[in-house]
């Protein structure tokens, strides 16, 4: 069933980026509303409530009947112009429908259930396409499509021949997938970083030893002669008595 949003407008009589920008100043969005035959007519619409009745919706499937000076005119939102940075609308385009004749637009897929390859084996459900094109007349526009994906098991999908959109003709490639499970994504495992075993001395201790070992070589007095053993002192000579003095521990003559 089609969803209609009522929405006040009124005709612009000035154009260009100088009279737009007064306009968005002033808390009103540039439009223009187009369609069967008809001259592309300026008009503004109110900020506040154009967001109002964008809440909630999907603009490409939702009819938009404008109130233009007290004549209605049903239409759909071709197209949508937001600010570089900000998220607020600069700028809309409005493309006037009749009731007899059918319309081309894109609606939004809804799936519906849990796959038995998700409950049963650990598997990924993964949308492929979000949305498909279709050819409807204006009363038989839905809002969406729903598509069960409750007997999808792994390895298997769905396509857009398996939608069904009563009152519609689809224009979507049949083939195209709409939505299949994968297996389960295996964990990737991270290898731990490599570590250095060997540990760096402070500079100041590696200095002091430095030190330590200058001073020990030049206290040292190498061996000589001997392996491994330390070399012993010379033995001092006696001193031979004088004359005329005896040795001691000797009779007197």
């Amino acid at each position: 069933m089609a969803h209609f949003v009522s929405l006040a407008a009124s005709p612009r009589t000035s154009s260009g980026k100088g009279p737009a920008r007064q306009a968005r100043f002033n808390k009103q969005v540039p439009a223009v509303i187009y369609g069967h035959g008809r001259a592309t007519e300026s008009l503004m619409v109110d900020a506040q409530q154009l967001e109002k009745a964008l809440t909630g919706i999907d603009p490409e499937s939702t009819i938009i009947e404008l109130d233009l000076a007290g004549k209605k005119a049903r239409t759909l939102i071709r197209e949508i112009q937001r600010h570089s940075i900000r998220p607020d609308i600069i700028h809309v385009d409005f493309y006037e429908i009749q009731a007899h004749e059918k319309v081309t637009l894109k609606v939004p897929v809804h799936l519906v259930g849990v796959p038995d390859g998700v409950r049963n084996a650990g598997g990924v459900l993964d949308q492929v396409t979000r949305e498909v094109e279709i050819e409807v007349l204006p009363e038989h526009i839905p809002d969406r499509v729903e598509l069960d994906v409750s007997a999808l098991v792994i390895g298997h999908s769905l396509h857009a021949r398996d939608l069904m959109i009563p009152n519609a003709t689809l224009l979507t490639l049949a083939d195209l997938t709409i939505a299949t499970v994968v297996p389960p994504r295996a964990e990737e495992v991270v290898a731990p970083a490599e570590t250095t075993t060997e540990v760096a001395e402070p500079e100041l201790i590696r200095k002091v030893r430095e030190e330590e070992g200058e001073e020990g070589a030049e206290g040292e007095a190498p061996a000589a002669g001997a392996k491994g053993a330390e070399a012993k002192p010379k033995a001092e000579k006696a001193e031979k008595p004088e004359k005329g003095e005896k040795s001691k521990g000797g009779k007197e003559g």
